[in-house]
């Protein structure tokens, strides 16, 4: 009886809570970028009593719903982390699942938002290669709500490498020495060469799960970044969590190291 009254009392607390909260966050100041870390589905799946393959198709369907509350409330761009480099050191039957649900997810979400790859191409394999690729093409026909970073075989000391690789390159091509390239080198030359180039840096990251540690995610961007740590694992994560995000990110006073 006790357990049946907490329940109703919290069906009809929380609508009237996540109102309010709704109410609150439309009048403050939101990020124009939010980075997010998917995190928890692995242990989503064991809690709920389903296998590992039913924890990520469980996180894959939640993208749309975050997407939907950003698009909501003008958020400009979103970075989804949902493959990292150092997942591809799991077994083999989970990595095979979990390489198709985030290829299908792609593909979903190519149909309804516009998508910009970031990571590196090469350390997937070509079927997938070739897939994210023309989903990502076809996205571009979307001209409506935030562009979105899809973070796939993403590392950030992974991307910082290649983005100097590629300063170098562009530098040797028009016949500069090392000696010159050191001369001229600034943070802001290897901004634009980072996979976001162009992009602003992501004011809020939020990551879920309780975990409480960045992975690397956007090591370059995130200098100046605001974090929230959410203790819901991310198949569970609820337009409550997200106005909570956004609330704390606005009600925070950003000094940017003055």
């Amino acid at each position: 009886m006790l357990a049946f009254f907490k329940r109703w009392i919290k069906a009809i607390a929380y609508p009237l809570y996540e109102k309010r909260l709704s109410q609150t966050v439309k009048h403050l100041s939101m990020p124009k970028h939010v980075g997010v870390i998917l995190d928890g589905n692995r242990r989503w799946a064991k809690s709920s009593g389903v296998n590992t393959e039913g924890g990520h198709s469980a996180g894959a369907r939640k993208i749309d719903d975050l997407l939907t509350w950003c698009d909501e409330y003008g958020i400009e761009h979103v970075t989804l982390w949902m493959l990292s480099t150092d997942n591809f050191s799991r077994d083999e039957s989970e990595l095979s699942s979990l390489l198709r649900i985030v290829t299908e997810a792609i593909e979903h979400l190519a149909d309804s938002w516009r998508l910009h790859f970031v990571g590196s191409l090469e350390v997937l394999p070509i079927w997938m290669r070739d897939r994210l690729t023309n989903a990502i093409k076809q996205s571009t026909q979307n001209s409506s709500g935030p562009l979105v970073n899809v973070a796939i075989g993403y590392g950030g000391r992974q991307e910082i490498s290649d983005a100097v690789r590629a300063l170098l390159k562009e530098h040797d091509a028009q016949g500069r020495s090392l000696s010159d390239v050191a001369d001229l080198l600034t943070p802001d030359h290897i901004s634009e060469h980072m996979y976001t180039k162009g992009q602003p840096d992501p004011d809020l990251i939020i990551r879920t799960s309780g975990e409480q540690r960045l992975s690397g995610f956007l090591l370059w961007q995130s200098a100046h970044s605001e974090y929230y740590f959410c203790e819901a694992f991310w198949p569970d994560f609820r337009r409550i969590d997200f106005l909570r995000a956004v609330r704390a990110f606005a009600l925070r006073s950003r000094r940017f190291g003055s």
